[in-house]
């Protein structure tokens, strides 16, 4: 069987998920359908994000607490539009639409939706009724609050039995309820920051009026984990490629301690690595005791990488290396019939789109047919934010689960074009430098995200008295809570100034230091 990623379509509920309380999003496309999950996660409360086109069946199996219908780029009035699954009423359990959802909503229930002279994007005000549930102890003075829309249509005309809770200027209906349905649907975005107490809502919803409980919690996650983890494997041998990233790690620490000496992670140097990043395995060896096999393949990587300066042609170059790695090294595994990756839910939802581009480079998910491994991924229904407690609850070391990401492709990506060895050991050398200043100066845990990058460019400056010509670094680092959308750090600028110092004056070959402040959008947060 060869490893090949599955579609949320494809991938069956999990039988563990059935001992909580579960809230359903059905996505219409939208940009911040997975933003609405971590919301929901974040109370305690698990959920599924399942697109809108699934089988009714998963639906009814799920016995949802309550559904939730996400945004989308349509309009209800086209004649393709995605439609809600007429099992979805036929469940008599709550129903709250975001946005699309909300129209949707309206529109299939015999209401009227209007053209786009009532478009609004970004910010707005609303006028609220306080004696809505979905407002529940939401007291402002003015019964007035910040929201973020994002729409062309609006609701002109309510079907039978709803009625307005709230309004803007150029809004009729921007928040709408039918109590005796518990039917609900906000035409603003509720999961975003942007929105005033768009988490108290989305709580009232969740927890008020669909009564769901908060069960889902790292120590319920971490049992059931092993038990299906067990139940699959059996005796039977299991293979991980360990990254000493956050993903692998929880993955290394879940398996070990659901199957022991069945598991056997594999440490693949490519020499794309961060400085000492040999130690994060060195951890998982000698305090939890995991058995791990470490492989120099930098020589067999960079000589691959000689000449090559398309940032897409690297990454498959990296991931069909990996690959070559894994097969030269079959024999270490030849009993093995599991291969164990650290993808999390993220992953599989992006995987699945039609709209959105798969990076070449993630996981091993691409070994050759004739290795006949099946694939594991036990913490795939997980976003990153519970990924780390569970690192926090599985005893792994903070250092280990608090890193800032780092891309499948490794300094490679961090470099822009050619990789040379001259360029990774000065960038290996300025990363290094970046992250000890930020841990010293309490800052590393402040952003969510921060590294150095090296630009092939030459400058002219002056080191101990004489002209030098040397290349460029670039520092960068961001803010933000889901990675979608990333502010530039503002980071002191004596705290810059001091890294910028010891990175010229410690890296011979560097003669300046820049600070990145593009936000994303427009710009992504790694450089390729």
């Amino acid at each position: 069987m060869q490893c090949t990623k599955q579609s949320p379509h494809q991938v069956q509920l999990l039988a563990t998920s059935q001992k909580h309380d579960q809230v359903i999003i059905l996505d219409f496309d939208s940009q911040y359908s997975q933003l609405i999950a971590r919301r929901i996660r974040e109370m305690g409360v698990y959920c599924q994000l399942l697109p809108a086109t699934i089988d009714p069946q998963k639906i009814i199996r799920a016995q949802p607490k309550g559904i939730i219908l996400s945004g989308g780029p349509q309009s209800v009035t086209d004649s393709n539009a995605l439609k809600i699954p007429q099992i979805v009423f036929e469940l008599n359990c709550p129903l709250l639409g975001i946005c699309y959802g909300m129209q949707a909503l309206i529109h299939q229930l015999g209401g009227t939706i209007g053209s786009t002279h009532a478009a609004e994007f970004g910010h707005a005000t609303i006028s609220y009724e306080k004696d809505s549930t979905l407002f529940n102890a939401i007291d402002t003075s003015s019964s007035q609050l910040n929201v973020w829309m994002s729409h062309n249509d609006h609701v002109t005309q309510l079907p039978h039995g709803f009625r307005g809770i709230a309004h803007t200027d150029r809004c009729t209906y921007a928040a709408i309820e039918d109590p005796e349905r518990n039917y609900y649907g906000i035409q603003f975005h509720a999961e975003v920051t942007n929105t005033e107490h768009g988490a108290d809502m989305l709580n009232n919803f969740v927890r008020i009026i669909c009564g769901a409980q908060a069960t889902w919690q790292p120590s319920n996650i971490i049992e059931e984990c092993i038990t299906s983890i067990q139940q699959q494997v059996g005796n039977e041998r299991v293979i991980l490629a360990l990254s000493g990233g956050v993903d692998s790690s929880v993955v290394a620490a879940l398996l070990h301690r659901a199957i022991g000496n069945q598991l056997h992670c594999i440490f693949v140097d490519t020499g794309l690595l961060r400085h000492d990043e040999q130690r994060a395995i060195t951890i998982l060896k000698e305090q939890l005791g995991i058995n791990v096999s470490c492989i120099d393949a930098s020589h067999q990587f960079l000589t691959a990488l000689q000449g090559i300066t398309d940032p897409e042609a690297k990454r498959k170059i990296i991931g069909h290396e990996f690959i070559a790695v894994f097969e030269q090294q079959a024999p270490l595994f030849a009993d093995a019939q599991w291969l164990a990756q650290g993808t999390i839910y993220p992953d599989i939802i992006e995987s699945a789109s039609e709209h959105k581009t798969i990076k070449s480079h993630h996981n091993v998910g691409g070994l050759p047919a004739h290795m006949n491994l099946k694939l594991l991924e036990p913490i795939k229904t997980l976003f990153k934010d519970e990924v780390r407690k569970l690192g926090v609850a599985l005893g792994l070391p903070a250092k280990t689960v608090y890193r800032h990401p780092f891309p499948g492709p490794g300094l490679g990506v961090r470099i822009l074009g050619e990789i040379k060895q001259e360029y990774i050991e000065a960038l290996r050398q300025a990363d290094a430098i970046y992250m000890d200043e930020l841990h010293a100066h309490n800052l590393y845990s402040k952003v969510a995200q921060a590294f150095a990058v090296f630009l092939p460019i030459k400058s002219v400056g002056v080191k101990g008295d004489v002209r030098h010509y040397g290349y460029v670094i670039t520092l960068r680092a961001v803010t933000t809570t889901d990675f979608m959308t990333a502010d530039w750090a503002h980071l002191p600028y004596d705290f810059l100034t001091h890294v910028a110092n010891r990175i010229v004056n410690e890296i011979p070959v560097i003669s300046r230091v820049t600070y990145d402040i593009t936000s994303k959008p427009p710009a992504t947060i790694e450089w390729e």
